[in-house]
């Protein structure tokens, strides 16, 4: 199928939100940071926001609705893109560059005894030890490597690979927000029927807790999509194309199936908007998942697509 991705040609950015709601009920847990716990914080106009999912955790989560964890494969559209694999010595798989938190940087990829992916980043980009980096090669090798560091950017914080000034920027970002909140305070106790006055320091005795949710008229998604960041990697429009629906796809499948944040902050979407640009209309998952083989094909004529496997020996 033909995705006509062509209204997206000249914008620099495509940006869109969506309306979100709790599945049941009212109330919500967002993500919690250490030492300060939720983040709640004023608007510019004073209204009680909440950073609901931050940046950070979005990107993982965008990442893991394209990877297939029973078949530890890309999910079916998905296929036949690069990835790199960690396996142990006896052949299991141990983690991959889609799920590692920063991708081809992991120490699993990069750390181990193989030092495959290492030696080929360090000879590739050996030109780049001194002056600027050049930010289109980087990038022509992360596409043989590490499709999904091109979206989510990566920062290869290695001495040895250029001094430790390989960066890409995330081309796709996206965070959720939640307005006009308030606190819907409870609590609970995790009883002991044996012993209720039983040391609690060693998971004896009754334990009381307090806990706090919120409820929000007005719970956003917000996704930005860098185009000018991906066309400046001087890809062929097939390449960029490809790139594009990937970007649309990890948004679409997050919102239909990746909605489950937290056991306590179980959402739903209700309405997605394009903000940037104005006429452009976000394609169905259904669509993007039938235009996708297609467009791997288109672009595997015009670039090295490979698939890597490391053996990581403990």
């Amino acid at each position: 199928m033909n995705l006509d991705l062509s209204q997206l040609n000249d914008a620099p950015r495509l940006l869109l939100h969506a309306r979100l709601k709790p599945l049941q009920g009212t109330r919500f847990q967002p993500t919690g940071f250490p030492e300060i716990g939720p983040a709640l914080y004023e608007g510019p106009d004073g209204t009680p926001t909440l950073l609901v999912e931050s940046a950070q955790s979005m990107a993982n989560r965008m990442e893991a609705v394209c990877w297939d964890v029973v078949n530890d494969d890309w999910v079916p559209p998905l296929k036949g893109l690069s990835v790199v694999r960690v396996q142990d010595k006896d052949g299991k798989p141990l983690t991959n560059s889609v799920l590692e938190a920063h991708r081809i940087n992991s120490p699993y990829i990069l750390e181990g005894k193989d030092k495959t992916i290492h030696d080929r980043l360090k000879q590739e980009l050996a030109d780049m030890a001194e002056g600027m980096v050049d930010l289109r090669k980087l990038a022509k090798v992360l596409l043989a490597l590490d499709i999904n560091a091109l979206l989510h950017g990566v920062f290869l914080a290695k001495k040895d690979l250029a001094g430790g000034r390989l960066r890409l920027p995330r081309a796709l970002s996206a965070f959720i927000e939640a307005r006009r909140v308030t606190i819907a305070a409870s609590g609970g106790v995790k009883n002991d029927a044996v012993n209720p006055s039983g040391d609690t320091s060693k998971g004896f005795g009754n334990v009381p807790f307090a806990r706090d949710e919120f409820v929000s008229p007005e719970i956003t998604a917000y996704f930005n999509l860098d185009l000018a960041q991906l066309r400046g990697y001087g890809f062929s429009q097939p390449v960029y194309d490809l790139l594009v629906a990937i970007a649309l796809f990890k948004i679409q499948a997050f919102l239909e199936r990746g909605l489950r944040l937290r056991t306590a902050c179980d959402l739903e979407c209700d309405q997605v908007e394009v903000e940037r640009p104005s006429g452009f209309e976000l394609p169905a998952l259904a669509k993007l998942e039938e235009a996708l083989p297609g467009l791997i094909r288109a672009a595997e004529a015009h670039a090295d697509f490979q698939q890597i496997t490391v053996i990581y020996r403990k």
